[in-house]
């Protein structure tokens, strides 16, 4: 570490949520029913966020996680006030679009939706804490998947603009910090749970996933030029699933593939940071013969509708190899397999542990977009056991986080110019890739389990403290350990 004792004057430390996650009371107060609110836990989760969907119709012999998930709808104040206590000067949360507008395309929004995120704002507000508002965060109403094909369709470039639009005029003045949608790229990997869309058997995934992806590009690009000139004062960014795909070795067939799969996703930042279609997406759509359907100033919105800074998460690197042999050890990572790297550890649920990655993403990003960076996701998930006096000694999570917290205080000497950081899951939610509750990141516990059944109340684990001696000293305190 440095001999810079602290992070930049300002630095907006916090924690980070989603609606579908945290908030429960799925359709409480008009709310419509959304993609998420359709996973259910177990085993046929994953192939549905994949997007194979068969029906759009609740089955009640399922356990459903986003239905209830942890009742931050009624616990808000609650919460609120114990990440106050910790300190945070940000706080990160999503917002619903189908509790605004649940059937996605109502001709008035709901009010009591509005109203509920007007109560959460004021109360952020009254303890000195930044929202940072997610206007998109793997939430689609269900009424556009079942009549128009989600993202697949054109006519929701429109219908996002006007929620967007919707909720700038409501909360401008309550939210300075926005973001269009989160981890934008997940719409390759995981297509229904990131954007609502089901792929047919005989339908062509490329073609289809990236005209969606256009789609989603012109709605981002109409939400930052609609936030520009509603909200002058205002910073509207984007938001990438990051983390580096090193090459398994120096071979340059592995590097070339390691490149290959960073671009993969860089494809949407490029597109929402820079403002045009890179030349490796165009090759890309030649050689898959994708052909993108534009219409007439589609180019000239994305060109003069570029983000004011990036949104990132960062849990773990990758590996990227083209040899046989080392493809068949494998391991996994907030969604994105990968090579397993023989200098790293990894989670309770396989994925990597590369704090150094953490600097190396950063500066990637950096050297990349010449753009504010935002780390709006970065935690350990892992299994808490209370004590026999209710205490968790959550002595393993601490240790991730502070090996993150120096690595990203080099990032920042570096030059990488970092504004702020909001930890994954300050408070346990549900987890998005599993539906689990046991896969906890939080400082403060929650008490539910996978099956639904708990109190729901809250307690601190070792880590609050920690957290907030942290922020309090703003990472001054790190340099004692």
């Amino acid at each position: 570490m440095t001999n810079q004792s602290q992070f930049p004057e300002g630095f907006l430390w916090g924690g980070a949520i989603a609606a579908n996650q945290a908030e429960g009371s799925y359709l409480a107060d008009g709310k419509g029913l959304t993609n998420v609110d359709l996973l259910p836990a177990g085993e046929k989760r994953r192939a549905m966020m994949e997007g194979k969907v068969d029906s759009f119709t609740l089955n009640h012999e399922n356990f459903y996680p986003s239905h209830d998930a942890i009742d931050f709808y009624h616990h808000y104040k609650e919460d609120i006030a114990l990440f106050a206590e910790m300190g945070f000067k940000a706080f990160r949360l999503s917002i619903s679009w189908a509790r605004i507008f649940p059937n996605g395309d109502d001709e008035q929004p709901n009010e009591a939706g509005l109203a509920f995120y007007d109560r959460v704002f004021d109360e952020l507000r009254k303890h000195g804490i930044e929202p940072v508002v997610t206007i998109a965060h793997f939430d689609v109403p269900v009424s556009l998947i079942e009549r128009f094909g989600s993202w697949k369709s054109r006519k929701l470039v429109d219908l996002f603009e006007t929620y967007a639009r919707t909720i700038f005029e409501r909360y401008q003045g309550k939210v300075k910090y926005w973001m269009t949608f989160n981890e934008i790229n997940m719409l390759l990997h995981l297509p229904f749970m990131g954007a609502g869309i089901v792929l047919q058997e005989d339908e062509d995934r490329n073609q289809a996933l990236y005209q969606a992806a256009h789609h989603q590009l012109l709605a981002s690009a109409k939400a930052v030029k609609a936030a520009r000139e509603m909200m002058p004062e205002a910073q509207i960014g984007c938001m990438l699933a990051a983390g580096m795909n090193y090459p398994y070795s120096c071979n340059p067939e592995d590097v070339w593939k390691g490149m290959d799969k960073d671009r993969e996703s860089f494809f949407f930042i490029d597109v929402q940071s820079r403002g045009t279609y890179p030349g490796y997406a165009k090759r890309f759509f030649k050689e898959n013969n994708i052909d993108i359907q534009m219409e007439d100033g589609d180019l000239e919105l994305l060109k003069e509708n570029t983000v004011d800074y990036i949104g990132f998460s960062y849990y773990s690197s990758r590996c990227a190899s083209t040899d046989p042999e080392v493809l068949k050890n494998q391991t996994s990572g907030n969604v994105f397999g990968s090579v397993r790297n023989p200098y790293t550890k990894v989670s309770e649920w396989g994925w990597t542990i590369d704090p150094k990655g953490f600097r190396i993403t950063a500066n990637q990003l950096w050297d990349r977009y010449q753009k504010p960076l935002f780390v709006v996701e970065n935690g350990l998930g892992a299994v808490d056991t209370p004590e026999t006096d209710g205490t968790i000694q959550d002595d393993y999570r601490i240790a991730y986080l502070r090996a993150h917290f120096k690595e990203m205080l080099e990032a920042i000497e570096d030059g990488v110019e970092i504004i702020g950081y909001t930890s994954w899951g300050p408070i346990d939610i549900v987890s998005a890739s599993t539906g689990e509750m046991k896969k906890r990141y939080g400082y403060i516990y929650v008490d539910r389990n996978n099956d639904g059944s708990g109190t729901l109340q809250r307690s601190k684990k070792k880590s609050f403290d920690w957290y907030k001696e942290v922020i309090e000293t703003n990472g001054a305190s790190l340099e004692k350990e």
